[in-house]
């Protein structure tokens, strides 16, 4: 047996509905510019040729409805609503029935972005990772199973702040569908349960500060709360 330095991280476990054991997430995959009218309020246009992706730590998940400090090292903190799901059996090089079947679940999720440091990486080309890779910025709601949710329509997403709406817009205003993201994602890697993706973020984003609550949700899916504290 393996005899470690120091405590290994724990496993974030995210709950599943109707099921006892939770689902352990391995990786945080990150679809980029997933709605037309987002990747326009940021500057940009949507890849029509193919998705494109950033990651997340696993350790920087965590359960929705927890109150953690502003992070250092921004004056831009910036919420985006997403849908996200886990792949539930292994996949590499899927076709589209094989990668629609490879999805297990449904969550709401929150990808909680230093705006300004994401800026710095695209004013200097460099990577991203200070404005993405941020600790505590992967927040998911529990799981609903695929069969439980169904099908991905035109289900409502949307996001508040302090009891006011900032985004508010449908899962059927994503240019790549979950299918199609497993499909080309599992040509680069050999996805595994345990892999969790987050969509992309309809239009609306917008910064936060210390004191604010964040709640948001996706029809048939249960919902997102973080309050943000004063920073340590």
């Amino acid at each position: 047996m393996t005899q470690y330095l120091f405590d290994p991280a724990p496993v974030f476990g995210l709950p599943v509905n109707g099921e006892t054991a939770a689902y352990p997430v391995n990786r945080v995959f990150c679809v980029g510019r997933n709605y037309v009218a987002h990747a326009a309020e940021m500057g940009g246009e949507v890849d029509r040729e193919a998705p494109w992706y950033f990651t997340k730590a696993a350790r920087h998940a965590l359960a929705s409805g927890s109150t953690v400090p502003f992070p250092p090292g921004t004056e831009n903190f910036h919420y985006e609503m997403e849908l996200g799901f886990a792949i539930g059996k292994p996949v590499f090089r899927a076709s589209t029935a094989e990668a629609a079947d490879a999805i297990y679940g449904y969550c709401s999720g929150l990808d909680m972005t230093r705006r300004d440091r994401q800026q710095d990486g695209k004013d200097n080309r460099r990577p991203w990772d200070l404005g993405k890779d941020v600790e505590n910025s992967a927040v998911l709601s529990p799981l609903t199973k695929a069969a439980d949710f169904g099908e991905v329509a035109d289900q409502r997403i949307h996001l508040e702040v302090n009891g006011e709406t900032r985004q508010d817009a449908t899962l059927r205003e994503m240019v790549w569908s979950c299918p199609e993201i497993v499909e080309h994602l599992s040509r680069f890697y050999h996805l595994q349960p345990g892999d969790l993706i987050l969509t992309g973020t309809p239009a609306g984003v917008g910064p936060v500060k210390p004191g604010d609550k964040i709640t948001g949700g996706i029809d048939g899916l249960d919902p997102i709360a973080l309050t943000l504290s004063d920073p340590e």
